[in-house]
């Protein structure tokens, strides 16, 4: 029952809850500064360790506990408010006189003072329970809120998880303690203490699950990091209902003189006992606050006494129904009976036996699939429009590192020597689970992944069969026989391994130097390019000088051949001059020699200038020769006149 300060003033000091208020204020203060400093140092703690390792697994226990400290922490402050609040009643401070303002002040302070007094009447009239209860609350949303993972790996503690769930361990146990501390609180004495107690066991449940996650958590195992985030849901759950209660708080009236009520309760708190009964609390909520019993309502009362055969009867019909299963248009299933497998079930209704003795599992049709051999990304691709620009996947140039690229170790020829070389290689697989029923069998139960068992298997198959490549092999002539002999060794290791699998197609989309090297590789080329044009044009320069040496011997050759036939012709027909003469001279004797000799004497006069004197020319006088132009030197040449 609450007290009204105007009605019963003269009898407070006769209740218990107003006599020991001093004293409970001064424990939920104390308490609630300790609860705030855990809270503090596990967010430093969880602070340090996230920049170290984002996957750890000690900042999401960390401010999952930080959290259920805050929220006990808020129901704390809560009723300590409402003890404050009887304390002062009981013992009411001295009433402190308004100064009243002064006329001289500057117009800045008086603005200040009118805007100091309007905080303060905005703060009486909220409330300040409300505005903490609202703000620690809200605190504590989010401390789980920014630790929320559920991607976090498996991780081995040692040591140190083990030392951590000791103590959190002590510390369930010390608030074990309180919360039998409160619970054992007469309502007269303290009423809040039923109230809090709850919220008590919110940090305790917190600490528990807290100390399984650490004591089990390992590489392997997966399921205490999920747990651990998975604790946070209670916390942020009380945190949100005590944030909607500071809220609904705002809209009550507030009344100075009578007794508060503590606004930091929460239902879901309620709700963690043993047995749990939250119908029951329902009820107790309804009668409490709106003076609602639902005993009195025979529907609800039929309905607690049907509820639980009618639930057995539904989950007797849902049991025997989970023997049904549907299988869609492009799937298949396995049909297991006791753990074996029957038969492949086509597309369509199927009845079977319930489970667990049945179960049907769904096996791919006929769907097609693309893997790559290297780690795929997680990064949704950006759609472009048709008229924008090519998308970064599209970029098919060597300097350009692509995300779907696996580096592989490739022979290289240098000289007499065998190296090594890096190539970049984007290597993709079409496949698809086989059509035959073996096929849907042998991929269900032979392999847990079969992504990861082509990756692998193609991994493989790639360094095996790049050790006998080279570079300039792969990049020129023998890249279009490169994707078949790879689908074909894959399909034949798939094969072997029974594994179901079928590969449709192996496409090879890129493969070049790294992009690191790209430059580097083009001046290699670019000089292996240079070298081998020098080397063309000057075998072309040494065969053409070879060609017109040889065209200059063959010349002379021919000549001097022609020559000699030419000498010899000549002989021969000297030779056949003189059997000829002598042939002659042997019939006509001197007239052959005198015909021989005018003859001769012709060709050596033909071109003289002759001056011929003959003593039979006719005249009256006798011939004379001009002498005077033959004075010495004689010219021969010059001309000469005839005299008569």
């Amino acid at each position: 029952m609450r007290v009204d300060l105007e009605a019963e003033e003269g009898r407070l000091e006769s209740l218990p809850r107003f006599q020991s208020a001093s004293a409970q204020a001064r424990q939920l203060y104390l308490l609630g500064v300790v609860l705030a400093v855990l809270a503090l140092l596990a967010w430093v703690l969880a602070f340090f360790i996230g920049l170290f390792s984002s996957e750890s697994l000690w900042p999401v226990l960390l401010g999952n506990n930080a959290a259920a400290m805050l929220v006990l922490a808020a129901g704390v402050q809560s009723a300590y408010w409402v003890a404050d609040w009887r304390n002062d009643a009981l013992n009411p401070a001295p009433q402190v006189a308004e100064v009243a303002p002064d006329e001289q002040l500057r117009g800045i302070e008086r603005f200040n003072q009118r805007i100091d007094a309007g905080a303060k009447q905005v703060l009486a009239t909220i409330g300040a329970p409300v505005l903490w209860l609202a703000g620690v609350s809200g605190v504590a949303w989010w401390s789980v809120q920014h630790t929320w993972n559920l991607a976090l790996p498996g991780l081995a503690l040692g040591t140190w998880g083990s030392v951590a769930a000791g103590i959190a361990v002590l510390c369930a146990f010390a608030l074990l303690v309180f919360e039998r501390f409160l619970a054992q609180q007469h309502p007269g004495q303290w009423p809040e203490a039923r109230l809090l107690a709850p919220l008590v066991r919110v940090p305790i449940l917190t600490l528990l699950l807290s100390a399984v996650c650490l004591i089990f958590s390992s590489d392997d195992a997966v399921w205490p990091a999920r747990l651990a985030v998975l604790t946070g849901l209670l916390p942020a759950a009380v945190a949100i209902e005590l944030i909607l209660r500071a809220l609904a708080a705002l809209f009550i009236p507030r009344r100075d003189k009578l007794e508060p009520r503590m606004i930091g309760q929460s239902f879901v708190a309620g709700m963690l006992r043993w047995p749990p009964q939250p119908l029951l609390t329902l009820q107790s909520e309804l009668h409490n606050r709106f003076g609602i019993d639902l005993r009195q309502i025979w529907a609800f009362t039929f309905m607690r006494k049907a509820f639980f055969p009618v639930l057995a009867v539904v989950a007797a019909v849902g049991w025997v129904l989970s023997g049904v299963s549907e299988i869609p248009l492009q799937g298949r299933g396995i049909y297991e009976r006791f753990g074996e497998p029957v038969e492949v079930l086509g597309p369509g209704l199927h009845v079977g036996l319930p489970w667990p003795f049945g179960r049907v599992l769904a096996v791919e049709n006929g769907v097609v699939h693309e893997l790559a051999t290297s780690t795929e990304s997680t990064v949704d691709p950006l759609l472009t429009p048709a008229d924008g620009l090519p998308p970064l996947t599209a970029n098919r140039l060597w300097d350009a590192t692509h995300v779907n690229d696996k580096s592989q170790v490739i022979a290289s020829d240098s000289g007499d020597k065998q190296g090594f070389q890096i190539v970049n290689m984007d290597v993709r697989f079409v496949y698809r689970i086989g059509l035959s029923d073996h096929a849907a069998i042998a991929a269900t139960y032979h392999s847990a992944d079969v992504p990861t068992l082509i990756r692998t298997t193609a991994s493989r198959i790639l360094v095996h069969d790049f050790a006998s490549r080279t570079l300039d092999g792969v990049l020129g002539e023998q890249r279009s026989a490169l994707a078949d002999d790879i689908g074909h060794a894959v399909q034949a290791d798939l094969d072997g391994l029974d594994s179901g699998v079928e590969i449709l197609a192996t496409v090879v989309e890129a493969i070049h130097p790294p992009a690191g090297a790209a430059n580097a590789y083009h001046g290699v080329q670019a000089a292996q390019i240079s070298a081998q044009a020098l080397i063309a044009r000057e075998r072309g320069a040494a065969s053409e000088q070879a060609n017109v040496a040889q065209l200059q011997a063959s010349v002379a050759l021919d000549q001097a051949h022609a020559l000699a036939r030419e000498i010899n012709a000549t002989a021969l027909t000297a030779d056949l001059r003189f059997g000829a003469e002598q042939k002659a001279y042997a019939s006509a004797g001197h007239a052959f020699l005198l015909e021989q000799y005018l003859s001769q004497l012709s060709q050596g006069l033909n071109n003289a200038r002759l001056l011929i004197l003959d003593h039979r020319l006719g005249g009256s006088s006798a011939p004379t020769l001009d002498l005077r132009s033959f004075t010495l030197p004689a010219d021969p040449v010059a001309p000469r006149k005839a005299a008569q």
